[in-house]
Order: structure tokens, then C-alpha cells, then sequence
């Protein structure tokens, strides 16, 4: 007996890559703008918003980004 892996629509393939683009661009941009904030406050309010965004993402997945563009740019 063969067992085969269900195929996914094509649909609801672009569906899926469409939700994970638009969710990579909002990430960047609240990092641009935690890059940017000048208070304490301003930046938790960014970090508060991180989690509704992507579950999954921890404060310190968030924020290596930044530290490596930093290194990048010394």
C-alpha cells in the first residue's frame, strides 16, 4: 500500500506565501521603527505589538536583526 502526501491548492499555496510576505514586511518595518524610537516606552510599545504579529517570535529573534546590521555597518 502507497501512501501519498495530500497536494496543498495552488490557491491556498499563494495565500500562504502572500500571509508570511506581508507578516516579513511588517516585522521589518516595526523594527525600523524600534530602531528609531528614542524612549523606553516607545520601544516596548513596539515589543508589545511583536507577538500578535508572530507568536512564535521571541524578543531576542526579533532584535538580531538589528544587532547584526549593526555589525555590518562597523
Amino acid at each position: 500500500m502507497e501512501v501519498t502526501m495530500s497536494r496543498i491548492s495552488p490557491t491556498k499555496r499563494k495565500m500562504q506565501i502572500r500571509k508570511r510576505r506581508q507578516r516579513w514586511s511588517k516585522l521589518s518595518g516595526l523594527r525600523q521603527k524600534y530602531q528609531a524610537a528614542k524612549t523606553s516606552f516607545e520601544k516596548e510599545k513596539i515589543l508589545e505589538k511583536v507577538p500578535r504579529l508572530s507568536p512564535g517570535l521571541t524578543q531576542e529573534e526579533f532584535l538580531k536583526p538589528l544587532s547584526f546590521s549593526k555589525k555590518a555597518d562597523a
